[in-house]
């Protein structure tokens, strides 16, 4: 009798144990990974990144672009480039979910395409974690912009300027951007394959250019990192040809038009309820429409220009908080 009572403790003591291991690995299978933040803002200097505003936040975010620093037109009689302001950017950025953003902003543009406004989604599709099944993140952003600056209608040498719109269809422009990015350590990388299409361009110009670029942030002390993005376009040759060839102001200026890439580097300043960017591009502009397609200033000739971003977060969903709790 002893034994067989010691035997049904054994197997009593056996399936508890067994319930509580088939618990334990329950439990861990279904904890939440822990996700990291692989940048501090949803924008570098000109890259977006692959981070989102959270539920219920919505972002304002204020970019400036300042005139050149050096070059024929930078130097002490404009103050190194800040008597002047290139461009101008005013955005929000709300978080719908955590994977969904919806985007709005006006740009103040340059050249001959100003007055623009912008419209955009932004969607992650998976983010980097501390485990091996989430080892980057991933993010789809797409926008659509519209210049609603009066048409030019100027013919130069039988060619129409840039801002020559015939109708509404001409005056929009759209980008998709994939955004790809990894944490090794402290140090944050992110590719951007991204294309951009014109609806309207100047003779022998490409509507539809495809780019690849990247991005970089290194955190030197506290709250201070250093970052810092770059785009190449890949444009067809007729096109550098032709536009190199000529002489005329299709786009405001006098000269044959050259492209360069567009390089941006920083200091990032990260304060209580504020993300500061002290930027130096050779991009005029801001919105990626214009200055993947449209970027003619060189950091080789002195012009690239001092810049800000300035991001604030609000809490729209704080009242409601408050009342659960």
């Amino acid at each position: 009798m002893r034994k067989i009572k010691g035997l049904l403790l054994l197997l009593i003591s056996l399936n508890a144990f067994s319930q509580q291991v088939d618990s334990s690995y329950t439990t861990n299978e279904n904890k939440e990974p822990d996700y990291i933040w692989i940048f501090s803002s949803p924008r570098l200097i000109n890259a977006n990144t692959v981070e989102m505003v959270p539920a219920g936040i919505l972002e304002f975010k204020v970019t400036h672009n300042f005139g050149d620093i050096a070059g024929k037109s930078g130097g002490i009689k404009s103050f190194f480039g800040l008597d002047n302001a290139t461009d101008v950017r005013i955005g929000f950025q709300y978080g719908l979910s955590k994977r969904f953003n919806l985007i709005a902003a006006r740009a103040k543009g340059a050249l001959e395409v100003t007055q623009i406004y912008e419209l955009g989604v932004k969607y992650r599709l998976l983010q980097q974690a501390n485990d091996s099944k989430h080892p980057l993140s991933l993010a789809l952003f797409a926008s659509a912009n519209v210049s609603t600056r009066q048409a030019q209608n100027l013919d130069i040498e039988g060619r129409k300027r840039e801002g020559s719109f015939e109708n509404f269809s001409d005056r929009l422009s759209q980008t998709v951007q994939l955004l790809i990015a990894r944490k090794f350590g402290t140090v944050s990388l992110q590719l951007s394959p991204t294309i951009v299409n014109q609806n309207f361009v100047i003779a022998d110009d490409d509507k539809t250019i495809f780019a690849f670029g990247g991005g970089f942030r290194l955190p030197v002390k506290g709250k201070f990192s250093i970052i810092m993005d770059y785009f190449h376009p890949f444009r067809s040759q007729r096109s550098i040809d032709s536009l190199k060839s000529r002489s005329y102001q299709e786009i405001g200026r006098l000269n044959g038009l050259r492209f360069y890439d567009v390089l941006g580097v920083g200091i990032e300043l990260l304060t209580e309820g504020h993300v500061f960017h002290l930027n130096f591009t050779n991009a005029t502009e801001i919105l990626e429409n214009r200055f993947i397609h449209r970027t003619i200033t060189s950091w080789g000739k002195g012009q690239y220009r001092w810049g800000f971003t300035i991001t604030r977060d609000f809490d729209l969903l704080w009242k409601k908080k408050n009342r659960k709790n």
